[in-house]
């Protein structure tokens, strides 16, 4: 497993993202005790404490681009089986990329093209979560005496995304997609779906073959969306 380990950088992302443009194909994982610069989905902040999980993997998946965002449910199952590792009650996946611990965020994915390569980026939060987010966080420190450190977790993380991996690409999405619906976070439940400027309502019947979210509205129609932030109903 080919790691590069930084003390100190801005983002992961961006540092995959350089060096896939120097020619890199991976795969490579990218590491960082701190980032200055983190993001999350959307452009969001992503705050990056020391002790906490900082990772990308640069890899050059076959097939088509559509075909690569199935990777982002890889990524989720290699993430959440990760932290079960640490805590094996409470670990659910909530769409599109985000880790639940206790119906508490614990983990987000970030997924990013850059022309034949694809950057994995994981934030998991081990010794810290950050307070007064619009979704509740957590991380395994406050529910454990002594959390695993990053390059601990950074192991079992590279472990099972090699696992996930292997058996997307030998068997295709339905195994992967399975696995992610039966850790799926509101699944049959009303939730609330945030689509750009709009929010949503309905149940969250399923998942589909390319990944989307199928939500069903009071009036029976049902909706495929693609791109939003899920809020679970309490």
């Amino acid at each position: 497993m080919k790691i590069v380990r930084h003390d100190t950088i801005d983002s992961t992302n961006e540092e995959a993202r350089r060096l896939a443009e120097t020619g890199e194909t991976g795969p490579c994982w990218i590491v960082a005790a701190e980032q200055t610069a983190g993001r999350g989905r959307r452009g969001r902040t992503w705050i990056s404490e020391r002790g906490n999980l900082f990772a990308t993997l640069l890899v050059s998946p076959a097939g088509a681009v559509e075909q690569r965002m199935q990777l982002s449910f890889v990524a989720g199952l290699a993430a959440a089986d990760t932290i079960a590792c640490y805590s094996p009650d409470g670990v659910t996946l909530k769409w599109p990329n985000d880790v639940l611990l206790f119906g508490r965020k614990v983990a987000g994915i970030l997924l990013e093209s850059f022309g034949p390569t694809l950057v994995v980026g994981f934030g998991i939060n081990l010794a810290h979560f950050p307070h007064d987010m619009e979704f509740p966080a957590t991380s395994l420190a406050a529910l454990m005496r002594n959390a695993p450190s990053p390059d601990e977790a950074l192991t079992r993380l590279a472990a099972f995304w090699n696992a996930w991996y292997e058996a997307w690409r030998r068997d295709g999405f339905a195994p992967v997609r399975a696995a992610w619906l039966a850790r799926a976070s509101g699944l049959g439940e009303s939730i609330r779906v945030r689509v750009m400027d709009r929010e949503m309502n309905g149940v969250f019947e399923n998942v589909d073959d390319d990944g989307a979210l199928l939500l069903r509205a009071a009036n029976g129609a049902l909706a495929r969306i693609t791109a939003g932030d899920v809020l679970l109903d309490s």
